[in-house]
């Protein structure tokens, strides 16, 4: 008969408070039964890694009942028959535990997860199906760590494969978006084929990895990773290792990467830091200017002069900032990028050519920038922002840098979606009472024109619309969850799709294009 579970809420709490000598050991039943999945050292091995940074925010209570009832779709099996209450919950408060030092994950370690289960020089001349391949949807489904590849003009799964845990989201393609590759809150990056509706290949390029990003000319995947403190750079033909980046400043500081994305026309990578103000600029070209790290005494052709002099691939450029960015925003043209930290009450705006802060915006309430879009409105080009705290949208003209506009919402948000091909920008609620509702904001007159609530009492969130801007897709945030298609002009609901909480889903052409109702 299987134990109540329910006492293992309250014995977490009294485990704070116990004895060594009364409380269960949480380093022997790790070592019993978690370290032959998730290895000895917690870092991960068939499973995902057990620490803090990678289980995100996993409440102690979450943690709790995964032990105890298993994961659904997963080889994480129920506990709830062999463990007491208190040595369940001795288990999730160990896990939540941060561990004595910062591990290591070199180069070495890296190349040693590297599988090529398809080599490239095996695929198919052309896609095995006859949808659109530009018009593809990768959907994320966080409910049981699977993706769905689906046909944007019938709406028709082509394919769905299990995934590493905890996808970030995010897909990121290849240049002519044949690939897709996704990145695992674990470390894990895939490359999955999408003519042929295969894996290609895998690597762990850390231990806690924030995002990726693909080289303008489709050569390089970027990972930036949160543990350890280092940027790796794949070859995007098969995922193969190439170099590791660790991330110090001058003076022996390492950091935490906040966000990595690409800049196509300047030929570079931006990373910014989480723990270091700066911005990085790391080139993607071998032809790339010289970087200069420190004092140019003399900048003659063939005399140059200066201390630690960089040029061609990979090279370094350092930004100095007053302030940490988590998360940024580029303008049309990439010379600037609107940036803030998510505890701060501004955010810098920063230009690339010159190096340094232009501008400050007031944008209290954890403006979320990386899910902000940009569109043309007769002679400037505006940005609009969501906020992670705050009921409003803060719309901003990048000739001034100036807010236009905050209109008020039914809460806080997290998405913001629009297209080049339709004036209308669609956001959601879902961190609200209001988490039911999606927004419809008229991008010409900056207001609300209409609200709809596609499932009552019920999370929605994250629209994305096809290659040519007639639908928007909506996400029903839920385990038994759906893909909610809507006329972008009509707003009406054309279909529904059943999904496992689909978190996020990304078109083809729309992220290639860098369309500019989408998200880099």
């Amino acid at each position: 008969m299987r134990r109540e579970i329910k006492p293992a809420l309250a014995a977490l709490g009294f485990l704070l408070a116990a004895s060594p000598a009364s409380a269960a050991d949480p380093s022997a039943l790790y070592t019993q039964h978690c370290a032959a999945c998730h290895g000895g050292d917690r870092l991960g091995a068939l499973g995902p890694a057990l620490i803090p940074e990678a289980l995100g925010r996993m409440k102690p209570e979450a943690a709790v009942s995964v032990i105890a009832k298993g994961r659904a779709a997963t080889q994480m099996p129920a506990f709830g028959d062999q463990l007491s209450g208190e040595e369940i919950a001795a288990l999730a408060g160990f896990i939540q535990q941060p561990l004595a030092a910062v591990p290591s994950w070199e180069m070495a370690d890296i190349k040693a997860t590297h599988v090529v289960s398809h080599p490239p020089a095996s695929l198919p001349k052309q896609p095995v199906y006859d949808a659109d391949p530009l018009n593809l949807f990768t959907v994320v489904e966080a409910g049981d760590h699977h993706v769905t590849i689906l046909d944007g003009d019938r709406f028709v799964p082509l394919a769905r494969f299990q995934s590493r845990f905890a996808l970030h989201g995010g897909a990121k393609y290849s240049p002519d978006g044949r690939f897709v590759y996704l990145a695992s809150r674990d470390g894990w990056v895939t490359q999955y084929d999408m003519w042929s509706l295969q894996i290609v290949a895998e690597v762990r390029a850390g231990i806690n990895t924030r995002n990726i990003a693909v080289s303008e000319d489709g050569r390089f995947v970027m990972a930036g990773n949160m543990l350890p403190h280092s940027l790796v750079v794949l070859d995007a033909r098969d995922l193969t290792p190439l170099k590791v980046i660790g991330v110090m400043n001058g003076k022996g500081k390492t950091s935490r990467v906040s966000a990595v994305y690409t800049a196509p026309p300047r030929q570079s990578f931006i990373v910014a830091l989480k723990d270091i103000p700066e911005i990085w600029e790391i080139s993607t070209s071998e032809t790339s200017r010289p970087v200069f790290g420190g004092f140019v005494h003399n900048h003659e052709a063939g005399m140059v002069e200066a201390i630690g002099i960089q040029s061609g691939l990979f090279a370094i450029r350092r930004i100095e900032l007053d302030e940490t960015l988590d998360d940024f925003f580029f303008d049309p043209g990439y010379a600037n990028l609107l940036g803030a930290s998510r505890d701060g009450a501004a955010a810098q705006v920063v230009n690339l050519n010159v190096g340094r802060r232009i501008a400050t915006v007031p944008l209290p309430g954890m403006p979320h920038l990386g899910s902000g879009i940009s569109w043309k409105s007769e002679d400037r080009t505006l940005i609009a922002t969501p906020h992670l705290k705050e009921s409003a949208i803060s719309i901003i003209d990048t000739k001034t840098w100036r807010i236009v506009k905050r209109l008020e919402t039914l809460g806080p948000g997290f998405f913001m979606r629009s297209h080049e091909n339709t004036p209308y920008a669609w956001t959601d609620a879902s961190l609200s009472q209001r988490r039911d509702t999606i927004q419809i904001i008229d991008k010409r007159t900056l207001e609300t024109v209409r609200t709809l609530t596609p499932a009552p009492n019920r999370t929605v969130s994250h629209v994305e619309f096809t290659r040519d801007g007639r639908y928007a897709l909506v996400s029903l945030w839920e385990d038994d969850g759906a893909l909610i298609v809507f006329d972008a002009a009509t707003f009406e609901e054309i279909t529904r799709l059943p999904m496992r909480k689909p978190s996020g889903k990304y078109n083809v052409w729309n992220k290639i294009r860098f369309s500019e109702g989408t998200s880099h």
